[in-house]
């Protein structure tokens, strides 16, 4: 495992993957920068991050025979594997929301980036992108926000945090590449927040509906149930859910 670490940067994410087009990073290259200038989240939202109080990392996973359509359990691996890590920090009501927030309670206190490297027309690897409030206090404007030191009152060591991550990562990777996909996709459904409770979504106009989370299809679409019996998918920019 080689680990570069940087005092300030736009992105680990745009890092590795400007590192990748030149050529390809070796398997777990891990960038920890301690100030992320331009860090970004799903959708092109922005990750705001106090300097040195939180984990900002990226890591780079060779994937050598992986088909594109089954990108989706890569992203359920890294959601798996903080959780795992934050659970054995005691870490209370740890949930992930769809598709990969992890939250304790209704706050969030990490999300994750995953973007991948094509070469060729080939699924290369993917660059997997997360931040985690780690000892940051307060989040201006941020009232969903949380962090392992507001939920608990302990002051972490970022590097045994991030030891922890590593390694689950690699846990989960090995799993993977077993093609476990079975396993992971049970665990990733079992933790779901607000699976199997009446919950409400917006879609991209606006527009309101009901239903129930009952798990996710193969390419990791949301299965909805809603009104009169209706089993439902949805993509990522299709629907929002609303806590």
């Amino acid at each position: 495992m080689f680990i570069i670490k940087l005092d300030a940067i736009d992105s680990t994410n745009t890092y590795l993957k400007e590192m990748a087009a030149v050529t390809l990073p070796e398997d777990y290259t891990v960038v920890v920068a301690e100030q992320q200038l331009a860090g970004r989240g799903q959708m092109g939202t922005q990750w705001d991050s106090e300097k040195g109080k939180n984990l900002t990392v990226s890591v780079f996973k060779k994937f050598e025979v992986f088909r594109i359509e089954d990108q989706f359990y890569i992203s359920m691996a890294v959601s798996l594997a903080i959780h795992k890590t934050l659970k054995a920090f005691k870490i209370p009501k740890l949930s992930i929301k769809w598709p990969n927030d992890i939250l304790s309670a209704n706050q969030k206190i990490c999300g994750i980036l995953i973007e991948n490297v094509i070469k060729n027309n080939q699924f290369k690897g993917s660059v997997i992108g997360f931040g985690l409030n780690v000892n940051q206090k307060f989040f201006d404007g941020l009232p969903k926000a949380s962090s392992l030191s507001i939920l608990t009152g302990i002051i972490y060591d970022k590097d045994e945090v991030l030891s922890k991550i590593l390694k689950n990562l690699q846990y989960y990777f090995d799993l993977l590449e077993s093609k476990a996909f079975e396993r992971i996709k049970s665990q990733y459904e079992a933790l779901l927040f607000r699976k199997d409770k009446p919950s409400t979504f917006q879609y991209e106009d606006g527009e309101k509906i009901s239903g129930i989370i009952k798990g996710i299809s193969e390419s990791g679409k949301l299965i909805l149930w809603l009104e009169d019996d209706i089993l439902k998918t949805f993509d990522l920019k299709e629907i929002t859910l609303l806590y």
